[in-house]
């Protein structure tokens, strides 16, 4: 009987033992079959972003030289010419744009963050986030109506109003999201020392989150930066040197739309140039975002 119980106790235990072996298995596959295929969906969501990238060095890289940089276009047809002017009304856009969106969305992040009651907070971000989703056209056409119409001509200035629209919701929604991870024990401490809200605001919260402020500054730059469809409605393009904020002016984007459809293969050529150049915009906007960012997480990490 002691022997057949020995036995039986045994063969449970060794029951017991594979059973667990097994599902340590199963655990260890499962584990790695969800790790490969995350990693499998990181690497496809690079595969775009790269052969986009190829595509625009092998099919613009060569158009791109001191010319291209710094001269105007030439005559229909002709070959040669460069897009300098597109280059600086894209900035001179991205400027107007900055001057209307940032300090909007900024004043509106904060509201939402520190003043605003529940219920109007909510409807005001129910309204951002609906801003966010409305294609870029309906912002041209909005645009055309209450500015191009009115001032009986195309300018850079209803242009880079609407781009600064554009950016709104964006700088808005992050500036609040940033704003609300500041903790209220800073707050706090700043009140209790006497400070009046308004000083706590502008010192101790905006100066913790203004990392992430900047970031959601530039995302909302890059985001504008390529819109072709408000220009088309608004700032129109231009040939030639334009300085005038009330006459139209030349973008990227408007010159590779205009170049890409037309026949002529060199102009094909600088299209592709000029997106590669586009491209390197965006890259160095989010380039100073990163810096911004990395820069407050050192002084964080020196303070603590």
């Amino acid at each position: 009987m002691m022997a057949h119980g020995l036995t039986a106790d045994g063969t449970a235990k060794a029951h017991l033992l594979e059973a667990f072996w097994k599902s340590r298995r199963r655990r260890a596959v499962a584990d790695r079959f969800v790790v490969y295929s995350l990693v499998a969906c990181a690497g496809l969501v690079l595969v775009p972003l790269f052969s986009i990238l190829v595509h625009l060095l092998s099919q613009g890289a060569g158009a791109i030289n001191w010319d291209f940089l710094t001269h105007l276009p030439k005559s229909v047809g002709e070959k040669g010419g460069g897009m300098a002017n597109a280059i600086l009304g894209t900035l001179v856009l991205l400027g107007i744009a900055s001057g209307v969106g940032i300090p909007i969305g900024l004043g509106t992040g904060i509201y939402l963050s520190e003043y605003a009651d529940r219920r109007f907070a909510q409807s005001i971000r129910f309204v951002s986030d609906v801003m966010n989703g409305i294609p870029s056209i309906v912002y041209g056409i909005f645009a055309y109506a209450v500015l191009v119409l009115p001032m009986k001509r195309f300018s850079a200035a209803s242009g880079g109003i609407a781009l600064g629209i554009m950016m709104i919701p964006i700088v808005t929604r992050t500036t609040e999201d940033f704003l609300r991870m500041v903790p209220s024990a800073l707050r706090e401490a700043a009140l209790a020392l006497g400070a009046p809200k308004w000083k706590m605001t502008l010192d101790v919260v905006l100066g913790s989150a203004k990392g992430g402020i900047v970031t959601g500054v530039m995302v909302a730059l890059a985001r504008v930066a390529g819109e072709t469809a408000p220009l088309l409605f608004t700032a129109f393009g231009n040939r030639y040197w334009s300085f005038r904020l009330d006459q139209p002016i030349a973008a990227l984007p408007l010159q590779i739309f205009a170049y890409a459809i037309s026949p002529f293969e060199d102009w094909h050529r600088q299209a592709w140039a000029g997106a590669l150049v586009l491209i390197a915009i965006v890259f160095v906007v989010n380039a100073v975002s990163n810096y911004f960012v990395s820069k407050q997480s050192t002084l964080y990490a020196k303070k603590r």
